[in-house]
């Protein structure tokens, strides 16, 4: 047996799917979180049932992404439907559940957030309802998993009637909340108070994240004392000196380099979190759309930019929720100009060659990444994009669903660092420790330096003909995390000048993200394309790291030769990737590739 959540976006689907299945599907408090088909077992009175999150919906006949593939998947398996509804927009919901049932699904109704809804003054007669609609209706809100479980198991066994149901909402049966929003809802759908309110708390994180000084800091300044300074200690009384470099080098140095980021990393995702949670980022997005919409987007992709401070790969998913393919696209090729929390510790090394305080290097990292993907949004802009989004409710963020998540992100960063990021610098540390004949040797004799000394020149433009730093870049391609990890193992830093450290920075902060982000990209637009973006993505940020370094070095001759070749490039990009329009006659626009 199959139960589908279906519902709204918004509506509460994924946190009552991860309340019956213990599972961890991604909640928030905006549009667009689930964006494909989650399914999980659990146990229902005896019975093994398949519980499947599906995306928000507002009707059958919807063409966006995501509402296609609740729709798709409703014609396969949706025999059973638990549809999950807002108490204070039942009635927006009403149509979608007839056209449901005109189906001949099963239904049951589970209404969410009824205690917000009744404080606000609203009335809900639940019985009244489940006799008019003639389907089982329950309040999900306030239940354990297993009286979840019986109610939901007892709904679906219950035998149905063959009357015609009312989708008629009485005062007897439904009485709505007062329409007129609260003194602080008008005080947030005011661009003159929410957006400067956002950019101050933006400065604010970053401050405390970054600043000389911050809680990010000093707590980043203790786990590296600990790791490079009380347990690098330690092991320098180990006798054998190949067993010494390992632990010293191929493990403590690289991998703790990258655990020290783990404070200023979860500040971070703390902020994010709050915004989603607390109904910050749909206003944001209803604020912004003009300025998307000036760069050929919507407001939607707020959401999505903002994600991609946090993760790349996630940011790409979540583009799924978007109305329009071409949009999608457009979003999926700015995304990685958008810096992820895998760049901060590189921006963070990279900073201390720039300047002795870290929050302006890394605040001007940041702010250049925004301008270019504004930039690549503006080249790729095709007309006005229509913008409709339900703006979610204002709320405290609550405490344990911050904590969880939190602890969701933070949990994630060890497991990578402990896993893949250290396979990494262990690999790493072998190449560089060993010969081709596999004798331990120096490492400049080793089959790392042998093989990235062939690469060095790629770097050489802006005064890093180092093979450290071109295999930095390259393990960069991997994982971002991986070149923080590089350079402080093999150089102790960023061991150049702050032009050539600023040079470096833009071609981290620009070229092609990582393998997971490559791996979704592909999901979205397939391999062809994602391979095409991750190559162009990275030539051209080799193009503007010389562009960079010639124009703080050079001045403004040495900034013409060097521009010349990145517009070329981008000109025949720009044919290649996008559409070319042709018109047949009288007919309008057709596209073809």
């Amino acid at each position: 047996m199959t139960i589908c959540l279906v519902g709204n976006p918004n509506a509460g689907k994924s946190t009552l799917f991860n309340a019956l299945t213990g599972g961890r599907a991604r909640v928030g408090n905006w549009h667009g979180v689930t964006v494909g088909v989650l399914c999980k077992e659990t146990e229902f009175s005896g019975k093994r049932v398949s519980v499947c999150d599906l995306p928000g919906i507002y009707a059958l006949d919807s063409m966006s992404m995501e509402e296609k593939i609740t729709r798709d998947y409703l014609s396969g398996h949706g025999e059973h439907v638990l549809f999950v509804a807002e108490c204070a927009t039942l009635s927006r919901a009403l149509p979608l559940i007839k056209q449901i049932k005109e189906r001949g699904s099963e239904i049951v109704l589970a209404l969410t957030k009824r205690k917000q809804f009744e404080r606000r003054g609203g009335k809900l007669n639940e019985r009244a309802l489940a006799e008019a609609l003639h389907i089982p209706v329950f309040t999900a809100e306030g239940c354990s998993r297993r009286e979840l479980k019986a109610r939901i198991a007892s709904a679906f066994e219950t035998p149905k009637g063959g009357k015609t149901a009312s989708f008629a909402l009485t005062e007897a049966i439904y009485t709505p909340p007062s329409g007129a929003p609260r003194r602080l809802e008008r005080l947030f759908l005011s661009g003159y108070f929410c957006i400067p309110l956002f950019v101050f708390l933006l400065v604010a994180t970053f401050y405390l994240t970054f600043g000389s000084g911050s809680v990010g800091d000093l707590l980043k300044g203790g786990i590296e004392d600990f790791f490079c300074g009380f347990l690098t200690g330690k092991a320098e009384g180990i006798s054998s000196p190949v067993l010494r470099s390992f632990v010293i080098d191929g493990i403590l140095t690289g991998t703790g380099g990258v655990l020290s980021f783990l404070p200023q990393i979860a500040l971070l995702y703390l902020a994010l979190i709050l915004m989603e949670e607390s109904g910050l980022m749909s206003r944001l997005a209803y604020h912004t759309d003009g300025i998307f919409s000036a760069v050929g987007l919507n407001g939607r992709a707020f959401f999505s930019l903002l994600m991609g401070f946090g993760c790349t790969a996630a940011a790409i998913t979540s583009t799924r929720g978007l109305d329009d393919k071409r949009i999608q696209r457009r979003v999926i090729l700015s995304l990685p100009y958008i810096s992820c929390s895998a760049k901060l510790p590189v921006y963070l090394v990279v900073a201390a060659s720039i300047s002795s305080n870290p929050f302006l290097a890394v605040l001007l990292f940041y702010a250049l990444g925004i301008a270019l993907s504004f930039i690549v949004a503006l080249i790729q802009r095709k007309g006005e994009q229509p913008f409709l989004m339900e703006l979610a409710p204002l709320q405290l963020p609550r405490p344990l669903f911050v904590l969880k998540s939190l602890y969701f992100q933070v949990k994630q960063f060890i497991i990578k660092t402990a896993t893949v990021i250290l396979a990494f610098f262990i690999a790493s540390w072998l190449l560089s420790s060993f010969s081709f004949s596999f004798t331990f040797c120096a490492e400049e004799e080793s089959m790392l330096a042998i093989i990235c000394k062939h690469l060095s020149f790629l770097f050489a433009p802006i005064g890093c003909n180092d093979w450290h730093i071109t295999y930095a870049a390259v393990s960069g391609l991997f994982a971002k995390e991986n070149v923080a990890g590089v350079l402080l193992t093999f150089c102790g830093g960023f061991p150049y000048s702050a032009q050539s450290a600023f040079a470096f920075g833009t071609f981290i902060l620009t070229c092609s993200p990582c393998v997971s982000a490559i791996a979704a990209c592909a999901r979205e637009t397939g391999w062809k394309r994602a391979c095409m973006y991750a190559t162009g993505q990275t030539v051209s940020a080799l193009l503007l790291s010389y562009v960079v370094y010639f124009a703080i070095t050079g001045g403004a001759v040495y900034l013409a030769i060097a521009a010349a070749p990145l517009i070329g490039f981008f000109i025949i990009g720009k044919k290649k990737v996008e559409k070319v329009r042709r018109k047949r006659g009288n007919l309008a626009e057709k596209l073809h590739r």
